[in-house]
């Protein structure tokens, strides 16, 4: 088996896998303890979307899940604690720890259980970060562990996923929204992004020549920059740690879930980093692992032929998955950016009939805009699932079909579980006898405004978005008054 150790193994970049192994079990700890804590409001037995009736009417090799067996609370909870206790496990060391087949079975587990969540999610987990995730976690099955050097055909193909990612973001604004070519989307993008970061107010009120120059510095990061990890060291590098960099600004610009950080963790398979580590000897890799990487590498390589061809389409698509297991992906976000932010706003009386002088309260979200004078929190790389189809409702009532009025019926009889996905109840004694939701129109305050007024928010009535609500009849049904 010597005659593999050439070409088979990655010299120097021992140190490199194993911070990007870590960080991505780092990465799906996070995910699963997402589910842990919302999956059963949003998809469990009394959810907004039941998975369990998902299951009823799609089948097994549409959405391949381990939930088409058994779907209740009980089950679903466990395995989200399941994924966080495996999560946990692989960052504290354990997959090196054991013998390289019994690695292998933990990162198969990790990415079959996330698989088995995302599959039956539907639009609670329908970004391309669930993709991601899931791609890149299949990749990190034929990773190898400490026991063995790490296989380049990976590292490679771990490149060609972070290149997709980039390029394909790249692509999609260039061929968009008129704003990116003309370098003027962030005017608008750090006040209406889905949701803002506690620096958020900060970054919109740079300069708008600093504004066209981050958009500028994205076009190079995205359309040309990738290019570079195909190259040799040290310019592989380099062309990571520019991605790496970009991908912090991000960070610290909004809330964009594990995405940003995702990215950043896949750019360290281009990074050699055998000056800190130096090179660890290895014996020959075992034929067995050989053969299962060649052939997964092949696999991806085929499977690769969609999103490549959606890289060079003039109909170019985001954030869409070719095949059930989610192998191999495309990517990309904000072809688009809006102009005008709109915040739905949900409010609730205990007033048994309504007048003109009934006293409303407003139910408070974790993350996005509601109070103005509540500073945007931090909670990427979580995921506040609710609180981004909050953002999508605002923009088209389209988004609202399915789980919005069953959100208004959990609150009319303050469901726990729903409850626990918001900030604040303003209805802790009792339910409300009404709910409503309003739209408004929301942006960021001047530097004049927030020394005036204390708040970062600035927040103008557009109209009714949901009529007032209540419970009517023995069945619980809900209707206008």
């Amino acid at each position: 088996m010597e005659w593999f150790t050439p070409w088979f193994s990655a010299s120097g970049y021992e140190l490199s896998r194993l911070v990007l192994q870590r960080a991505l079990a780092a990465v799906y700890l996070v995910a699963f303890f997402s589910a842990a804590m919302q999956f059963r409001a949003l998809l469990g037995e009394n959810g907004l979307l039941p998975a369990a009736a998902f299951v009823r009417r799609v089948p097994f090799r549409a959405a391949p899940s381990l939930f088409h067996w058994r779907c209740d609370d009980r089950v679903t909870v466990a395995c989200a604690w399941a994924g966080v206790a495996l999560a946990a496990a692989v960052v504290a060391g354990a997959a090196d720890a054991v013998p390289l087949w019994a690695s292998m079975v933990m990162w198969a587990l990790l990415w079959a259980l996330y698989l088995s969540f995302v599959n039956v999610g539907q639009i609670f987990y329908g970004f391309g970060w669930e993709s991601l995730l899931l791609e890149a976690g299949f990749l990190a099955i034929f990773l190898g562990n400490a026991r063995t050097a790490p296989p380049v055909l990976t590292l490679w193909l771990m490149r060609w996923l972070l290149f997709r990612v980039e390029f394909g973001a790249g692509l999609i604004k260039w061929r968009g929204d008129q704003c990116w070519r003309d370098l003027t989307c962030l005017y608008y993008h750090h006040e209406t992004q889905p949701m803002p970061s506690p620096l958020s107010w900060y970054f919109h009120h740079l300069s708008r020549r600093l504004h066209r120059i981050e958009v500028g510095a994205n076009h190079v990061a995205q359309l040309i920059v990738p290019f570079g990890l195909f190259f040799p060291q040290p310019v592989a590098s380099v062309a990571a740690g520019l991605i790496i960099l970009t991908q912090l600004w991000l960070v610290l610009s909004g809330n964009f879930s594990w995405l940003n950080w995702l990215t950043i963790v896949l750019a360290f398979s281009a990074v050699d980093m055998s000056a800190l580590s130096g090179t660890p000897s290895y014996g020959a890799a075992p034929l067995w692992f050989a053969v299962v990487v060649c052939v997964a590498a092949l696999l991806i390589v085929v499977l690769s032929y969609w999103p490549a061809r959606n890289l060079v389409s003039r109909t170019q698509q985001m954030n869409r998955s070719f095949n059930a297991l989610h192998l191999v992906n495309t990517y990309g976000a904000f072809g688009s950016v809006t102009r005008v932010r709109q915040e739905i706003v949900l409010e609730g009386t205990d007033d048994e009939r309504l007048t003109a002088g009934t006293t409303w309260r407003e139910y408070e979200f974790k993350g996005k805009p509601g109070n103005v004078r509540r500073l945007p929190r931090q909670f990427a790389p979580y995921h506040l699932r609710l609180d981004w189809q909050m953002w999508f409702a605002a923009l088209s009532p389209a988004y609202t079909r399915g789980w919005f009025e069953p959100l208004v019926e959990r609150l009319l009889v303050n469901d726990r579980p729903t409850l626990r996905l918001l900030r604040t109840n303003p209805f802790s004694e009792q339910p409300p006898t009404h709910v409503r939701a309003l739209l408004y129109r929301y942006r960021f305050t001047t530097r004049e405004e927030r020394r005036e007024t204390g708040a970062w928010w600035h927040r103008a009535f557009v109209r009714e978005f949901l009529p007032p609500v209540h419970v009517s009849g023995e069945q619980g049904n809900h209707r206008t008054p």
